[in-house]
């Protein structure tokens, strides 16, 4: 009994030892970032730096892949879902926790649930604008809100998708301005920036960096930001605090994490490499480029931003309640 209960805990220290030097060594192969919307938004076109410069400080390969479909839902579920090892990651915007709260509204059993998540690290947060053709007849937000209460229903939008992130802005808006207008939902950021170039739709609700140079090539004009202050890169356009819609306030943040269970040397050397991340001078370029401010936090800092906003997008998502669309 004595030699068997000696054999018995050799391997167990070895089986530990095992697991504990596999983390040690992390990483050993390459990452996957899963940006769960299209290429052209602002998760992939934040994603594609952050992998980059991620790359260069793990010395591993690092590969963005989109995964698309239910506003987001898909690529999340999927990390979720995942084994947490590290090597699945997530390039997750707030509409992270959106869906949970949409998926109870409906009574739909949850694609996935934040609790589901480790935060790593948060690594921007940019006020929503609101963008109009440069053509289009709406010189002032004012503007297109007075002429959408005169015609419910027939001023449309484009968005990311039910319930996405650039959806639930303008689902804010609706409710604040007490109008009506008409949700055409696309696979994503970058589909709902082609429609409104295109002429397919009337407006649209985006993070800055997309539409930022489509405003500098004269094609867009933005019309009001749902942000508490103004955006730095528009210090013209006003707020739709400013013109007394502070239930409007939303902002799109973009973030990376892994599945929950992720042990915790590897979620502390993600957490060490992404600190480096946002300091390397090729990823600040990158962010510049977009005029998108790095916002940087991590650990408990980001835990608590997290789930403040969790709770704030929550209540505005039972505030606006059930959505249908046609």
């Amino acid at each position: 009994m004595t030699r068997a209960r000696v054999l018995v805990g050799v391997v167990a220290l070895a089986v530990v030892a095992g697991v504990a030097g596999a983390q040690g060594s992390y990483p050993t192969r390459p990452i996957t970032l899963v940006v769960p919307f299209p290429p052209g938004g602002v998760a992939d076109l934040t994603a594609r730096p952050v992998a980059a410069a991620l790359e260069k400080v793990l010395k591993i390969p690092v590969g963005v892949v989109n995964k698309t479909g239910a506003a987001g839902a898909v690529g999340m579920q999927y990390v979720a879902t995942s084994r947490p090892d590290g090597y699945t990651l997530l390039l997750a915007l707030s509409s992270i926790s959106i869906i949970p709260e949409a998926d109870k509204i409906f009574g739909r059993p949850p694609a996935f649930t934040v609790e589901q998540f480790a935060p790593i690290a948060l690594v921007s947060a940019d006020p929503t604008v609101l963008v109009v053709r440069a053509e289009s007849p709406w010189k002032t937000a004012r503007e297109f809100i007075e002429d959408a209460q005169k015609r419910p229903g027939q001023m449309s939008y484009s968005s990311s998708g039910v319930y996405g992130t650039l959806h639930m802005a303008m689902a804010l808006l609706e409710h604040g301005a007490s109008v009506k207008l008409r949700h055409v939902p696309y696979a994503g950021a970058g589909p709902a920036l082609t429609a409104i170039l295109g002429g397919h739709v009337d407006a649209l609700a985006s993070g800055p960096a997309v539409v930022l140079p489509h405003l500098k090539a004269g094609k867009l004009r933005a019309l009001a930001g749902w942000g508490d202050t103004r955006v730095a890169a528009l210090p013209d356009v006003p707020t739709f605090k400013e013109l007394g819609y502070p239930e409007a306030e939303f902002y799109i943040w973009a973030g990376v994490f892994a599945g929950k269970g992720t042990p915790e040397p590897i979620l502390t050397r993600l957490r060490d490499a992404m600190r480096q991340v946002v300091n390397d001078p090729d990823f600040k370029g990158a962010m510049d480029k977009l005029e998108t401010p790095i916002v940087f936090k991590q650990g408990d800092d980001f835990q608590r931003f997290f789930d403040a906003d969790a709770r704030r997008l929550a209540a505005g998502v039972r505030r606006v309640g059930r959505i249908e669309t046609k």
